[in-house]
């Protein structure tokens, strides 16, 4: 069977045009690992949110500690707030900016490892887990697993590391040569008073 000049120019230009769109779709595994991104977005932004978090939660307990040895306890209070408004100024500012870095960051790196370690198939695993109503389930009741498992592990930690504590504080304080911690500074000594020159 013989095409013509007009159907082979128009067939050609289907081809063209369908091997075009093929490039630029997403292959099977590109689009299953941005599937598997869109299903994780939330831990990406919850990330970003702990690293925005993080310096500042520590600058409020340098902040806590400074107020109670270098403010004025009357102006403790008033400071105390002033910082919790400049820290909250911080995050609400600072998150988005985190947030949306962390967002254009997960393809390229997230999903680059997803791409090259797993296969086609363990991809479409991972997203059926990650689609399926146990993980749902699981993902809702994660935290409150996590929550009931800390406050017990930091429960029981005292009667466990205490002893271990006080015996490092106390080599510490070997070292350093200051007195246990609790026993009453030594009193002040006066040198022994020179003899008088003539």
């Amino acid at each position: 069977m013989r095409i013509s000049y007009p159907t082979a120019l128009l067939l050609a230009a289907v081809l063209a045009a369908g091997s075009a769109v093929a490039q630029n779709a997403p292959s099977g595994k590109k689009a299953l690992v941005q599937r598997i991104l869109a299903l994780q977005q939330g831990e990406i932004e919850a990330f970003a949110r702990g690293v925005v978090e993080r310096p500042a939660a520590q600058m409020m307990r340098e902040a806590g500690l400074a107020l109670q040895q270098q403010v004025a306890p009357e102006k403790r209070e008033a400071a105390g707030k002033a910082i919790e408004a400049e820290v909250r100024k911080y995050v609400d500012e600072s998150y988005p900016i985190a947030r949306d870095r962390a967002l254009k960051l997960a393809p390229t790196t997230i999903g680059a490892v997803l791409e090259a370690k797993m296969s086609e198939d363990e991809l479409k695993m991972l997203l059926a887990w990650l689609e399926s109503p146990t993980n749902k389930k699981y993902q809702q009741v994660a935290s409150e697993v996590r929550n009931t498992f800390a406050e017990k592990l930091v429960g029981e930690m005292p009667a466990l590391l205490d002893p271990k504590l006080q015996a490092l504080d106390a080599r510490i304080r070997v070292i350093l040569g200051v007195p246990p911690a609790g026993a009453p500074a030594p009193a002040a000594t006066t040198p022994p008073a020179r003899p008088a020159s003539k």
